[in-house]
Parts: structure tokens; C-alpha cells; sequence
């Protein structure tokens, strides 16, 4: 079964517990998110652990490319949120650690960051006010 790389789909279903919810992806990867903060992140945890994922997977697929040795990889994030609802991320910054590139590949490392930036991470370009979003209601 092949997936279409164009659409992707996320189904959630509240468990009756708290703000807990269980899900699939299209993939069938499973998901699990907690208003809370307990059981997994919260949405906006989510949010931040899926612009971090991109760009981490973007420098590395760029780095890996540009033939630049790559030992370790981290992305801390910080999200800073508005104080009233509806409590939007008003700035996010994000620190890469890289373990394995020498001094010479520094400027392949910036131009890696900047390029999952500004032209291939998804999730940073879906961040953007144009973006389209409907809401439907239907019974269940």
C-alpha cells in the first residue's frame, strides 16, 4: 500500500479520561496527546516536537548529502506562548547540537539550518498566517 505523499491524515479519538487522546496517522503510526501533560505532550508540545522533528530530519538529510560527518543530533525548543487565550506561540527559538562536523563544515552546518528554514521544512512553512483552515461538525 503505498502512501500518498501529498495528503496525510491524523484520526484522534478522546479515551474518557481527563484530556488524553489516542489516534493513528495514515502511516498507522500511533499518537498520543494529553491537554495535561501526563500521559504525553500536549498539543502545543506536539507542535513544537513536529517543527523540531522536521528541521532535525531536513539538516540531517542535507548534511548526509553534503557528505558531512554526523554523529549525534539534538534540537532543544523553547516555545514562549502569549499569557491570554488563545495562548499562541509568540516566539519559538530552537538550539541544534551537532556532534561529528569539524570546523572546516561549520558553514555547510548554518546553510543546512538555513535551508530546512526557509525552503524545505514542512511544518515551519505550514507555521506561516496563509495557511488555510476549515472546521466541519458532524454527529457521530
Amino acid at each position: 500500500m503505498s502512501i500518498d505523499t501529498n495528503r496525510r491524515e491524523v484520526a484522534l479519538r478522546w479515551t474518557g479520561e481527563g484530556f488524553i487522546l489516542e489516534g493513528t496517522t495514515s502511516s498507522g503510526a500511533p499518537v498520543l496527546l494529553d491537554g495535561n501533560s501526563v500521559r504525553g505532550p500536549s498539543p502545543m508540545e506536539g507542535l513544537l516536537s513536529a517543527l523540531a522533528g522536521c528541521m532535525a530530519v531536513d539538516i540531517q538529510a542535507i548534511l548526509e548529502k553534503s557528505r558531512v560527518p554526523l554523529e549525534e543530533l539534538e534540537v532543544r525548543v523553547v516555545g514562549e506562548r502569549a499569557p491570554e487565550p488563545p495562548k499562541r506561540f509568540t516566539r519559538i527559538r530552537m538550539v541544534f547540537g551537532l556532534k561529528g562536523p569539524s570546523e572546516a563544515d561549520e558553514g555547510k552546518v548554518l546553510r543546512a539550518i538555513q535551508l530546512s528554514e526557509e525552503k524545505y521544512c514542512s511544518v515551519h512553512h505550514t507555521l506561516r498566517s496563509d495557511m488555510e483552515i476549515q472546521t466541519v461538525y458532524e454527529k457521530l
